[in-house]
Parts: C-alpha cells; structure tokens; sequence
C-alpha cells in the first residue's frame, strides 16, 4: 500500500541553485604561489540530488542537459526538474586510507591532490585526482564544473611558512544516480554521501581532539610526547559528525577484515605507545565516528554559508585545550577579545566557520595581499573560513567582499601567551607542591 511522505528537503534545491548561479557569474579569484613556494593543491566538491519517495523519476523524466549550453543555462534546464526541486542535496566525502606517516591518513575529505606538472591548471588537477582516487570522470556531459571556492595558503600552523596552495572546485552531477566508484585501496578507505541538510544542522555539531605532542615526536620522543601530553592534554577543534546517506567501502585495504594476528608481535612498550599517544583515525575502524574538520571543514564552511540559516558563526567553538587550568587561563585571557570580535561579526560581516588540523593552518589571500608581512586575513589553527559575505570592510572590484579570520583576529597570539602563562603556574604548583613535601619530610625525620 502506498503512502504520502514528507519530502525531507523542501526548499533546499532552489537554494543550491542560486548559490551554484552566483559562484559562476563571480569566480573567486586566483591565489598565486608564494615565493619559495610552488606546490598546488586541488580537491573537488562534487554535489548530487537524491530523489524523494514521491518525486522519484522515470527513465524519460531525466535530461541531463545539453552540453553545448553555457553553464547557467544547464543549471537552470537542470533545477527546473520536478524531482530535483524536492529532491535531497548531497556532498560526496572520502575517508583516507591509513598510511605511515601521513599526517592526513584516515581524515575525512574531498576527492583530491597535489597539481601534476602535466596538469593544465588547477582544475585539470581535481578533475584527474577525482579520477584516480574514486573513479570518477567529471569531464562527461552529465557534469557541470561550476565554478570555484576561496583558494587559500596552506601553512605550518605555528608559523608563516607556506606549503602549498588550496584550490577548491565546484561540480554538480545531473543524473539521479552515481556512478559505479572505483576507489584506490592505496589512498581511500570509503566514500560517504552526506546530505546538506544533515551538514547544516547545529544537532550534529561536536569536537574533534588533536594530540598536540605529536610536534615534539623528532625533538624529544616518546617521554617528551608523553610530558607534553600529560600537561597540555588534547587540543580540541570544532567538527561536524556526519551521518552518510550512502557509504562505499573500499574492502581490499589492509584491516578491513581484522587479521586475527593483529597486536600480536608486539612488546609490551610498543603496545604501552600505541595506547598512550595514538588519536589517529583507524581507516580500518568501521565504528569510528566520521568528523568533518581542519581543511576539510574550511573548504565546506565557505560553501554552506552561503545556504540557509547563515548561521555558522553561532555553531561554531574556538579551539581550546581539554587540561582544566590551561582551558580556563585561556578563556580568561581570550574573554574580551573574543566579545569584541563577536560584535564585529554581528556588525555586518557573515563568515563561515572551519577547524584546521594540529600541522596546518591557512591563509585567505585578497587580491593584492602580502603574505610574507603579517595579514588579518590569517586563519590559524581552527581558524575561520574565506566565504563571501557582504560586510562594511574587504570589498573587491566586482562589489563583492570576502569573510576574513574576524572571530579568530588576534586569538593565537593570546593562546600562546595562555600556555606560556600556564607553563608558569605548573611549574610554581610543582615547586610549591615539591617545597611542600620536603618541609613535611624534614618534619617527619626530627
């Protein structure tokens, strides 16, 4: 017996389709290298409609567009579909495989990678990477390149020196179904389709936590780590947890049918190691929460900002630390700062949100900007998005204006007087603390 159902997403897609118009008709300008610095780096965000229970097409309903048309145009022949119009949008994730020494390994991402030489741009760079790692071709006619996303400087997240330069690529598909995904064991555990509804939800807002001694595993090693660790605790940065409509699961890596002679072998310190230091996410561990965070969530907050509510900004934590005292000084040396960056995004600015990863932060680059002198466009650790907002600062030639790191000026600068300051007042407990014991001895052995 049939029965009516509530379409899930009513409204969304006229949304989208607007958003994916205006990101055509004003491209995001180019980011050229820094000096000393010549890696690229693509990824592309490959959007689809799900289609309802009640709206579901018919072989004959689907026209996947006229190539020969201009991009506008597709979208428009495109959105004006019934099943597209109540049907469900959705974002195409994959979770890195893991691999030794890859400080991304098991993260959640878009389908992507360094720019070859061989590579005609930017975009030549997503459209092969896509190919490669999920086998995808983004190049038939029934996908449209849209456009692109802020591009920004990938740095050292404690410093200004540059890695590489991110390029973010807008595609849609016009079919109701994916194809087949052919997914590279080497370099993907698993592709997710996550609906944007679920995206801009505040219910699945949560926090990641990053194990900050892993900066000193060269310097100090394990006991360093290990100090660092039990004084600092985790770093913890805003996530989303994602809930996939649809998964895929590259079952020919390593772990995915767990050895029975896995963690045999090894001694007991190694174990002790593993337990102690590791927060890696296990591409092996199906139970493992997906997080959407660092780059990631940067590249994606831009994107949903641009969809309502536009309320990234009040869903969004500034990064903290989980050691009760180090959490405290921070909030109390960061409290005014942070009021009064909050009044300047109340005062007209629409940023996005984004959380970095404890190795990389970036750097929104306007047109004309320095990168080599200090810029407010910095986005640190956890820093803010670049999306285009419409606020009383930044505007660019074509009218448009650009969401600089306001909620976090000024913030890393006071997080690192907040560790040095807390640096101080552990070692004046355990001086007091180590006073306090000898006194008791001394006392004790007269």
């Amino acid at each position: 017996m049939e029965s009516s159902q509530p379409d899930p997403s009513p409204g969304l897609s006229p949304h989208l389709h607007n958003v994916l118009t205006d990101l055509h008709r004003r491209p995001y300008p180019h980011v050229p290298n820094p000096p000393l610095c010549k890696k690229r780096a693509s990824v592309a965000l490959i959007l689809r409609i799900r289609p309802t229970y009640n709206h579901w097409p018919s072989a004959t309903d689907i026209d996947i567009g006229d190539p020969d048309l201009s991009v506008e145009d597709r979208l428009d022949d495109f959105f004006s579909q019934p099943w597209v119009q109540h049907g469900d949008p959705e974002v195409l994730f994959i979770k890195r495989a893991s691999r030794p020494g890859d400080r991304w390994t098991g993260h959640v991402a878009l389908p992507g990678g360094k720019r070859d030489p061989e590579d005609e741009d930017d975009k030549a760079a997503a459209i092969r990477e896509a190919s490669e790692e999920i086998g995808w071709d983004l190049t038939t006619d029934d996908c449209i390149c849209v456009g692109n996303l802020p591009e920004r400087v990938v740095t050292t997240s404690w410093g200004s020196v540059p890695l590489m330069v991110l390029c973010p690529f807008v595609f849609i598909t016009t079919r109701s179904d994916s194809p087949m995904l052919r997914l590279q064991p080497t370099e993907v555990a698993s592709t997710h389709w996550i609906p944007l509804r679920a995206l801009l939800s505040s219910s699945f807002r949560t926090v990641e936590h990053v194990d900050m001694s892993q900066r000193f595993a060269r310097q100090g090693g394990f006991l360093t780590r290990l100090a660092v660790r039990s004084m600092l605790g985790w770093m913890q940065f805003s996530a989303v947890r994602l809930l996939p409509a649809e998964t895929v699961q590259c079952t020919s890596i390593p772990g995915f049918v767990p050895d029975d002679q896995s963690g045999k072998g090894l001694s007991l310190l190694q174990r002790f190691k593993s337990w102690t230091l590791s927060n890696q996410a296990d591409s092996g561990d199906l139970n493992r929460p997906l997080l959407l965070w660092g780059l990631t969530l940067g590249i994606l907050a831009d994107f949903l900002d641009m969809l309502p509510p536009h309320n990234t900004v009040q869903q969004w934590k500034y990064p903290t630390f989980t050691a009760p005292d180090l959490r405290f000084i921070v909030s109390i040396l960061t409290y005014n700062l942070r009021k009064r960056n909050m009044r300047m995004v109340k005062s007209g600015a629409r940023t996005s949100d984004t959380a970095l990863d404890a190795d990389t932060a970036a750097l929104s680059v306007t047109p004309g900007s320095n990168i080599s002198k200090h810029d407010d466009n910095e986005v640190g650790i956890g820093g803010l998005g670049v999306g285009r907002y419409y606020g009383p600062s930044d505007r660019a030639s074509d009218g448009t204006s650009y969401a600089v790191g306001i909620m976090l000026r000024g913030y890393y600068q006071r997080l690192r007087v907040a560790i040095y300051v807390f640096l101080a007042w552990r070692v004046t407990l355990g001086s007091a603390a180590a006073f306090a014991a000898w006194r008791l001895i001394r006392r004790r052995l007269k």
